[in-house]
């Protein structure tokens, strides 16, 4: 076989994979992977477009937390919202890392009312004088993005 029927088969495969995935979803898990699809699209934008500021005045009250109880309910959406966003992120064109999920994950929970924090935090990077960041959100006891790595960062901001 050429590199390029490989390509093409390996394309075509990754079609099919995604095509089963989409068909064993809820409408509800389809609606919010669509939602999370363009939310990183925008905050992926913001992020490279607008100051900080600008983007954290739609991420909730700086230096805050929120509880770490939910209802049942709310614990499970908040979930589902945060597989939708991890899930989508793996599909976008574009760079959707920690940033873009944890704002596009924070306005989604923003809109159905449920309580979140997203966290902010440096940690020495490998290389000799530089800092890496990490961004993660949490709503109630459950780390819905960013939770890989988080522990070795400081926090240094919150906003709830």
């Amino acid at each position: 076989m050429t590199t390029s029927s490989t390509k093409r088969f390996s394309l075509r495969q990754t079609l099919k994979d995604w095509a089963a995935k989409w068909r064993r979803r809820t409408r509800a898990e389809r609606l919010l992977l669509i939602e999370a699809f363009f939310l990183l699209g925008l905050a992926r934008l913001a992020v490279l477009l607008l100051p900080f500021r600008w983007l954290a005045a739609s991420l909730g009250e700086h230096m805050k937390e929120t509880g770490q109880t939910l209802s049942p309910d709310a614990l499970k959406t908040a979930r589902l919202i945060g597989g939708a966003v991890r899930s989508a992120a793996g599909y976008t064109p574009w760079g959707s890392v920690c940033l873009p999920q944890a704002a596009a994950a924070k306005w989604m929970l923003g809109r159905r009312h449920i309580a979140s924090t997203l966290y902010l935090g440096v940690a020495k990077d490998d290389a000799p004088g530089k800092l890496a960041a990490h961004a993660w959100v949490r709503s109630g006891p459950a780390i819905l993005t960013g939770a890989q790595g988080r522990s070795r960062y400081t926090v240094v901001s919150t906003f709830s």
